[in-house]
């Protein structure tokens, strides 16, 4: 059983969903993983992400929000 440390939650301003973040450890090792919670109404989606494909996803999402940080209302 992989245990679960709670690290962050948001609600989004514009479609309403939200999203926890959680670190993923498991009992016989291994690599820890990202767990992101997207909760849409009454559906979740649910993603284990591993720090390589994390570094990217965070990496581009910086430079997304810093190109249109501009943009927003």
């Amino acid at each position: 059983m992989p245990e679960i440390t709670p690290l962050d939650k948001m609600r989004l301003p514009f479609g309403g969903q939200e999203i926890e973040f959680q670190h993923l450890t498991h009992e016989s090792g291994g690599v820890p993983f990202l767990r992101i919670r997207i909760r849409e109404g009454k559906r979740f989606t649910i993603f284990d992400v591993d720090p390589v494909s994390a570094q990217k996803w965070g990496d581009l999402m910086q430079t997304w929000a810093r190109d249109h940080a501009g943009d927003a209302p």
